[in-house]
């Protein structure tokens, strides 16, 4: 279990991430058009995941423009932005803000994602929704690098991520 705050407030994760060198664990996750997509659909891609509560708060919304911004300067990767938002939502946000370089993948069928990877939060105000996290893996699905924001109304290290990729 992990612990972060929401406005100083502690709040309890499931687990711990998946830590670097690791292989990243296996999900299923559904994308804009209700499908399913796997890991194994990204193996032969760098993958940043940019995971978060929901993409209609503040700091989720810009760290999605973020991303979406810096993936154009990068070979052979995908931005994968995973929160428990319906599929409908994130399309929505998508589309209004015209943003193409990223993946919208929701955990709200199944909700392994957020077990699985030991980012769920399990009290607090957001309990059942995913912490703010990057995890990014180079080509064959290894970690190489992930960060859980200790407080979940801040940005994620966005330099931090990408500077494994560079």
């Amino acid at each position: 279990m992990s612990q972060i705050t929401l406005k100083g407030e502690r709040v309890n994760t499931y687990g711990s991430l998946p830590e670097k060198g690791e292989k990243a664990p296996h999900f299923q996750l559904v994308k804009s058009d209700l499908s399913t997509a796997t890991l194994e659909d990204f193996r032969g891609k760098r993958v940043i995941m940019n995971i978060f509560p929901s993409v209609d708060q503040g700091v989720c919304a810009t760290s999605v423009r973020n991303f979406n911004q810096r993936a154009t300067e990068l070979d052979n990767t995908v931005v994968l932005c995973i929160s428990r938002d319906l599929p409908f939502a994130q399309k929505r946000f998508v589309d209004d803000e015209g943003l193409k370089n990223v993946i919208n993948l929701s955990d709200f069928r199944d909700r392994n994602f957020g077990k699985d990877y030991g980012l769920e939060m399990i009290d607090g105000p957001m309990e059942g929704l995913l912490s703010r996290v990057v995890i990014v893996l180079d080509e064959n699905g290894n970690v190489i690098h992930s960060q859980q924001v200790p407080e979940i109304a801040e940005e994620p290290d966005y330099l931090a991520a990408l500077k494994n990729l560079l």
